[in-house]
This record gives structure tokens, sequence and C-alpha cells, in this order.
């Protein structure tokens, strides 16, 4: 047996939800560039795509939005539960715990769509309703005017949002909706692989994106950003940064060895939806400058903005506060960890690596 830290490089399962080509710097969705989907199309037109394996028509398309919003309001049972969290819960914590709630005998092995939807549905109103309550702020109640991306910033901030500001972040919600094999689909699936509920299985997952270095969210880039300050500050920040070897956040990548495709449609979009030229343009150098001085000091190595940069400009612009950024992330994520669960259950095989044993062995008693 091959021991291969962290399984970097094994394949432990075959898909048709979603593709990822670091070498070549290419995202595919069911056959669909992610990058097209995200520029051309909304959030439940791919859901269903990555759901049912095609793009839905006009019929379709409406019968799947009134589906969405028929599971948007929270149960009482879930009402009660978060007003016994202590306040200072995390979002992702509370998200994690009402999910597992709502485990009832319904939510058996097999998993269904509708279980998929309904979860999918939810968590938006789970996450806003948390983060209004913590924070002291009057409870939002779902609006069935909006659509899914819509009324989650309408949750928010209690306002109906500006259509280029839906734009952004429904192309932030696209983008980050699958990708691959990362620690939180594997976590889904391997719950999923034995026979356990979807809810089990998303609990699993939502467990692993808590983890900073799954869930990692873009406050860390909004700080870079603010701590440069002006266009002047890049050269030598970035060359400080470099010369005693920290971190730039917002580049590089463990699988794209090129350009993020994500970081690239979240960039056109940023272009459009920006009023503040002055500021995009102002990341952009910081992008150009970064890059050419990754190429100086570390030649060879290939490294890029990743789906974090850009993803810093789109929660700028719609102005959601650091501490929602993960639980955004997460709610776009559930329709690609759904569509896994789905997935492994209709080929499943239990998972059972085997480990190697690097400890002592006891001394065999003479007779």
């Amino acid at each position: 047996m091959t021991y291969v830290k962290g399984l970097e490089g094994i394949v432990a399962a075959e898909t048709k939800v979603g593709h990822v080509d670091g070498d070549k710097g290419q995202l595919i969705y069911r056959g669909y560039w992610a990058k097209d989907l995200a520029i051309n199309y909304t959030f439940e037109e791919v859901a269903y795509l990555i759901w049912n394996g095609q793009l839905p028509n006009h019929e379709q398309l409406n019968e799947f939005k009134e589906e969405m919003k028929a599971h948007r309001v929270l149960p009482k049972n879930i009402v009660a539960l978060m007003d016994c969290l202590p306040r200072d819960t995390e979002v992702m914590s509370a998200l994690r715990t009402c999910i597992s709630a709502l485990g009832d005998p319904s939510y058996s092995w097999p998993p269904t769509k509708n279980q998929a939807v309904a979860l999918t549905a939810i968590a938006p109103t789970i996450i806003a309703y948390w983060y209004r309550k913590m924070n002291g702020l009057e409870v939002v109640e779902p609006n069935e005017n909006l659509d899914h991306v819509a009324n989650y910033l309408y949750m928010i901030t209690g306002e109906v949002p500006d259509s280029s500001l839906v734009k952004a972040l429904s192309a932030y919600f696209v983008l980050t909706i699958e990708h691959g094999m990362n620690a939180s689909t594997f976590s889904s699936r391997v719950v999923a692989s034995t026979e356990s509920d979807m809810v089990s299985a998303i609990c699993g997952a939502i467990g692993a994106m808590k983890g900073p270095l799954h869930g990692g969210a873009p406050s860390g880039v909004i700080s870079m950003f603010q701590e440069i300050g002006s266009a002047e500050n890049i050269e030598p920040w970035v060359r400080q940064k470099l010369e005693n070897k920290e971190k730039i956040m917002g580049f590089g990548h463990r699988v794209y060895r090129t350009h993020d495709p994500r970081a690239e449609a979240l960039k056109e979009v940023s272009k459009q939806i920006s009023d503040d030229n002055e500021w995009f343009d102002f990341i952009v150098k910081i992008e150009d400058t970064t890059i050419r001085l990754l190429n100086e000091y570390k030649p060879g190595r290939k490294i890029y903005t990743n789906v974090e940069y850009f993803a810093a400009a789109v929660m700028k612009a719609v102005e959601l506060p650091a501490d929602l950024f993960t639980p955004t992330f997460t709610a776009s994520r559930l329709v690609g960890w759904t569509a896994h669960v789905l997935e492994q259950s209709e080929d499943n095989r239990i998972y059972r690596p085997q480990s190697s044993y690097i400890g002592y062995t006891p001394v065999e008693q003479k007779q």
C-alpha cells in the first residue's frame, strides 16, 4: 500500500457533477464552463443544472423557483432552537446546529432531490435570521417576490437590493456552487457512503467548511487592500511581504497552476458593477504588480489570483459583513454537496481506506 499525505492526487470517486483542471485553469459544471454560467445564468438555473444534468426551460425554471420558495420559511422548532443558542454563537455553528435539527425521519436513505432543494432553500434563511438576531436586529422574513440570491440579501439588510448587486452576488454563488473533491465535498460523500441521511452528510460538510484551511473567507484580502491604502504603496508593500516570506492573501491555489477561472469571471462581473472605478483600478493594479513580483521572486511557480481575491471585490460591493463570508460560501456550496450525496447514493460503496501503523509493536514474551 502507498501512503499519500492528505490523499493528494488520489482518485476517490467518479463524478458527472463537475471537473477541475488546475493545469489548464478549467472549471466545468455538467458539461458547461462555470465562467460562462456565472456571467450568463442565474443561481436557480445553475442549481437546476447541477441537480438535473440540464438547464431548465422557462416552465421548468418557474416551477423550480416556486419549489425553492416553498422551503424558505423556518419551522417553529428551528426558530425555538435558535432562540436558545448563546448570542455569541458563530454563524457557521448556528447553521450546522439548525441543519442537524432538520433531520426528521423523512430524511432517510436514499437521499432525494427534494431534500437537496429544501436544505439549499432554507440555509440562507437560517444564516440571515441568526446574523440579525446575534446583532440585536429585527428578523426579516423571506420575500416571496424575490429570487434566491436577492432574497438572501434582503433578509440580511432588510432592503430590496439593487439588481446590479444581485448580479454580482449571484455570480459569486454560481462560481462557488461546486469545486471537485475538496475537503467538505469528500466529507459529505464519506458520510453518505455509510447510508446515513442527507442531513448528516451536509452537517459533516459544514463542519469541514468551517475550518479556516478550507472555508477561508476574503476578509484577509479586504484587510490587505486597506493596509496597502494607495497605489504608490503597492510595490513596496508586496516586496516587503515577499522578502519576509509572508503569505499574500488572494494569491495561489492548491489546485490551479494558471489563472483561476472563478477569479476571471468575478473580475469581469466586478468591473461591470463597480461604480468606484478608481477603487477597481486600484485592486487590478495590486493584482498586476503582485503577479509580476511573484514571477520575479518565485520564478516558475505560476501563482495567480484565486477566487477569494475578486470575491473580496464582490463582498465589498454588496457590503456583506466579514462574519457572513464563509456562511455565504456555504449557502452556495450546498448545491454541490447535495449533488454529490445524490450521486454517491446511486452507486454506493462505503469509504474504507487503510492506515499505515508507525507505532510500537509489543515485544513477544518468551515461553
